[in-house]
This record gives structure tokens, C-alpha cells and sequence, in this order.
């Protein structure tokens, strides 16, 4: 029997490669229309696309989900399950109905912690120890359905979003696979999420501005999470910088002041505590350590501050 893929970023990437090493039937790929990226704005498609076209599969990329044409294409292909992994578009109604064993979802947290589109940032920012993945039935909530599969995972110290999204992509297609399996055996039934819901919205640029009034393991926390978008930020003498790598020292001073710049040491006071910052990327520049960016200029400590 028959399946419809729903995906776009990597995050999606390997589930569709899960299915199709289990040699799952799999009639349609749906993916978010190619987008123009980059300084030079050429125009690029998603991840999902390219693999799905790399194996063959049919792929298309509809600017409505929730339209009567699509509708019909899912009610043509009359799929076993349409699987949805980070897609990005909320599907109707009519269509999560439609599938004869169910519309299921790929989340990257243990629900009903963290619903929304972005769990994994806000899991790292929030200093959460273990997180993973859960597979769902879909219902017309924001990943309010029943659970089918959890699988854990504990968080590294080295952890930021873009290393702990590619581990859980790879749990979820793991996940996927034995949900299937799971559900076609009988052993694997739906049951009604339990616990208090947290929720994890979608991310601004503006979100990745840097709080130094906050304290550094709170810092550290959130640089992870925000690396690789939007990223954490700051401003130095008007220039944005990203800041991309950081450690908790101990003391106390001033919020946003360069106490060390020398050395090859770049140290910022924060509400509580001193962030040692390793790497950084400069407005228009490569990602680099914080001895060549201080290599580039002169910095007077205890005095010049980031915004």
C-alpha cells in the first residue's frame, strides 16, 4: 500500500531515506516551493526534493496545502498513511481523514513538551538534560494528537541546534520505521498525550539579540540553541556580531563589558558571572576564533561595551 510524503528541511531528510531503505511504496513527495537563498539569491530546493528526485520519486510543490486540488491528489493516490516531517503547512481537515491508517508526524521533543515549530532550539535554551523524538497520529491541533512512539535522547555538553537536530532526524526516521511497522502488527496503538504542555514557537532574527543581563550559563544555553539561526547577536561599536561559541567563567562585572580582550582571550561580564567567547563571526565575515578577531583590532578592556 501506498504512502504520501509531507517534508522540506534536512530534519526530513532522513525519514524519507528510512522509508525508502524499507523499500516503502511511497506515491508522492510533498515539499515547499524552491526559495532563493544566499547573497546571490539563487534559486535552491529543499533537501526533501532533491532526495525524493535523486530516487525516482514524484514530487510537488504546491504554494496552497489547503486547496481543493491537492485534496483530490491525496484522494486519488487513496494512501495508507500520508507522512508528515516537518512540512511546514497545516494540513486540512478533509485531508488528515483521509489516509486509511492515519496521518503521522515526526516531532523533534517528547510531547506534550515543547509543541510548535521549534523544539529542539528552545530545548537547549531552556537547559533541558534529555529530549527526543515522538511520532503521532495527527489531529487538527498544533501536535496535540495521540502518541504512537517515543524515543529519548540525552543531550551533550557540545550539543547546539544544528548537532542536536541531526541526531533526532536520524531518531525519527528510526522512530518512523518501527511506528509503521508497529502500527501494521497491532502493536503499536495510539494514546492520548499526558503531562502539562510546553510550547515552542518559531524563531525570529530579532530573537537571537543578546540579553547580557542574563546570566552566563543562561548565555551559554542560548547561544546553542540559536546556532545556526537565527544565531545570537550582538552589537560592537554599531557592528553586528555573532557569537557563536562561549563557556561560563566566574565573577562579576558590568553586563555587555569587554573585561579581557588580549591574549587571544575575548571576556564579556553578564548579569552573573563572565562568558568566555571562542568563536564569533564578524558583520560579513567568516565564522572565526576570538584570537583572530582580536588579532584584527584593538579593543580597550573595562571600558567598550556589547549592545
Amino acid at each position: 500500500m501506498s504512502l504520501i510524503f509531507l517534508g522540506t528541511p534536512d530534519f526530513a531528510v532522513p525519514s524519507l531515506r528510512a522509508l525508502i531503505s524499507e523499500k516503502e511504496d511511497i506515491a508522492l513527495v510533498v515539499t515547499q516551493p524552491d526559495k532563493l537563498k544566499g547573497r546571490g539569491h539563487v534559486l535552491s530546493s529543499p533537501p526533501v526534493k532533491e532526495t525524493a528526485l535523486a530516487y525516482g520519486i514524484k514530487v510537488i510543490q504546491p504554494q496552497k496545502i489547503r486547496d481543493e486540488e491537492f485534496y483530490h491528489t491525496v484522494k486519488e493516490i487513496a494512501p495508507e498513511f500520508v507522512i508528515v516531517v516537518a512540512y511546514g503547512k497545516i494540513l486540512s481537515e478533509d485531508v488528515l481523514k483521509m489516509p486509511r491508517s492515519g496521518c503521522i508526524n515526526v516531532h523533534g521533543s517528547l510531547l506534550p513538551k515543547y509543541r510548535g515549530a521549534a523544539p529542539v532550539q528552545w530545548a537547549l535554551i531552556n537547559g533541558e538534560r534529555i529530549t527526543g523524538v515522538t511520532t503521532m497520529l495527527m489531529d487538527a491541533g498544533i501536535d496535540t494528537g495521540d502518541i504512537l512512539l517515543k524515543s529519548e535522547y540525552e543531550i551533550q555538553d557540545d550539543d547546539n541546534s544544528e548537532t542536536l537536530s541531526i541526531k533526532l532526524a536520524d531518531l525519527g526516521g528510526k522512530a518512523l520505521v518501527e511506528t509503521l511497522k508497529g502500527i501494521r502488527a497491532g502493536t503499536v496503538k495510539p494514546a492520548p498525550q499526558t503531562g502539562a504542555a510546553t510550547y515552542a514557537p518559531a524563531l525570529s532574527k530579532e530573537d537571537g539579540r543578546i540579553n547580557w543581563s542574563r546570566n552566563a550559563d543562561e548565555l551559554v544555553r542560548f547561544v546553542k540553541g540559536m546556532y545556526p539561526w537565527p544565531s545570537a547577536f550582538s552589537y560592537l561599536d554599531g557592528e553586528m556580531i555573532k557569537i557563536i561559541k562561549v563557556r561560563p567563567l566566574d565573577g562579576n562585572v558590568s553586563p555587555g563589558r569587554i573585561e579581557k580582550a588580549s591574549g587571544g582571550k575575548l571576556i564579556v561580564g553578564t548579569g552573573k558571572g563572565l562568558l568566555l567567547v571562542e568563536e564569533l563571526q564578524p558583520q560579513g565575515r567568516r565564522i572565526m576564533s576570538a584570537a583572530a578577531f582580536l588579532a584584527g583590532r584593538r579593543l580597550n578592556e573595562g571600558h567598550e561595551t556589547f549592545s
